[in-house]
């Protein structure tokens, strides 16, 4: 009668600390999902949403280890929703609900808790940042130890997960080497608040989907949840792109902090801006000229009223016994915002130094257990993307209404809980 006593009571086997973290982290929230049962048991949708949660804050990458973890804490089961008087979901219960939830819904909780934190003074929409984070799939052609031919090869598509696509990211962050990995499986971008490092709009793609070409419509979308006038919009040189430059001044009316994308451009000109003759020779300023609507500077010859000079590649023009002599190039002078932006100002590098809040919110994104997902399909790869950056509000949410400043890590809040 006492052995049975003792394992009745679910506090027994949950650590205190553990306990109240997650009543707190559950109390803060107020959500609710359209009401339609999963699994065969009939369990409640925030109950699920609720495990998951758990799952990103212990940080585990498997459904296994979720569904031991709330085995062995019942107490947090309780938390969840579940009655634990009862058996609890099993794996393919989790792994239907991944499968079968609609993204959107998961979005919308994911838009309330923006606005809350808005609303308490913790996020903003003055600095924002872009940056996406590969995510590989469960795939053998991932494992570096696989002997599989072409596993890189767009013709050998895995059969496991149809949705996946072949990626490439860079492995060093130094402008003068050129590393990088191919890799199958997904990308995570995320559009980060630079001040509290939390974040604001997230959508997944597959792998082969480039950065700049998703960039306005997570602007749009992030826009519905928080205003996004007259933000400064920093990213790296993968987002250098003129409509995302145009689309950040004229429609939210803000400035965009992004460093230019070397481009192999034929070297004609020399640093100060002059261009180079035929001959190898600095031309000389003559001058500008606008017509059809462009401004085009005049290069001249720098010998063109000498009268003892000699053109080193004898140019065409040299002996046209004209005045000015020699030859002439113009250059078309740029009047698009993205060409007008100094980089090289003081401003600019202190502004887009905020940028690295977006690598460390990928670091704290793949702690979660997102770094290497075991799901073989698209629409459960984006539910626990969401679900991940679900969990990194909530847990920000329930740290300032518990009075506590560690709003950026689960760990910190939870020892302090």
């Amino acid at each position: 009668m006492y052995r049975q006593e003792i394992i009745q009571e679910v506090t027994l086997f949950t650590s205190q600390s553990a306990a109240v973290f997650y009543d707190k982290l559950f109390s803060s929230l107020d959500f609710t999902l359209p009401k339609a049962a999963t699994g065969r048991c009939g369990f409640p949708k925030e109950a699920m949403l609720c495990a998951f949660l758990v799952m990103k804050c212990e940080g585990f990458s498997q459904i296994t280890d979720l569904a031991d973890y709330l085995d062995n804490n019942r107490l947090i089961a309780h938390y969840c929703g579940f009655d634990i008087m009862k058996s609890l979901p099993s794996y393919w219960t989790y792994d239907r609900f991944l499968r079968q939830m609609d993204n959107s819904e998961l979005k919308s909780v994911m838009a309330d808790l923006v606005r809350q934190l808005y609303k308490l003074g913790i996020v903003d929409a003055s600095f924002i940042g872009l940056d996406s984070t590969p995510i590989m799939a469960n795939t053998k052609q991932n494992n570096p130890k696989s002997f599989v031919k072409d596993k890189f090869s767009k013709e050998a598509h895995p059969k496991c997960d149809p949705d996946c696509a072949l990626g490439v990211h860079s492995a060093s962050n130094q402008h003068n080497e050129r590393r990088y990995e191919f890799y199958w499986g997904y990308k995570s971008h995320v559009l980060v608040d630079c001040i509290s490092g939390l974040p604001l709009y997230e959508q997944t793609t597959p792998a082969n989907i480039m950065d700049s070409t998703v960039a306005v419509d997570i602007l749009a979308a992030a826009d519905q949840t928080l205003s996004l006038h007259g933000c400064s919009f920093l990213a790296d040189k993968g987002y250098d792109a003129k409509n995302i430059y145009n689309t950040v001044k004229s429609v939210y009316g803000g400035e965009a902090f992004i460093p230019l994308k070397k481009r192999r451009t034929k070297r004609d000109s020399l640093p100060a801006g002059n261009l180079i003759c035929d001959a190898g020779l600095a031309m000389h300023k003559d001058g500008k000229t606008t017509d059809n609507g462009r401004t085009r500077q005049k290069f001249c010859c720098p010998f063109r009223q000498s009268k003892r000079g000699i053109c080193p590649c004898d140019h065409k023009n040299w002996s046209n016994g004209k005045k000015n002599r020699g030859c002439v190039k113009y250059k078309t002078v740029p009047t698009d915002y993205r060409l007008s932006i100094d980089r090289t100002c003081l401003s600019f590098k202190r502004t887009y130094a905020l940028r690295t809040e977006c690598e460390r919110y990928n670091s704290r994104f793949k702690a979660s257990g997102q770094e290497r997902l075991w799901v073989r399909n698209g629409n459960s790869v984006a539910n626990l993307n969401t679900l991940a950056h679900i969990s990194a509000l909530a847990v920000a949410l329930a740290a300032v209404l518990s009075g506590s400043h560690s709003y950026r890590a689960p760990k910190s809040f939870r020892r302090g809980a």
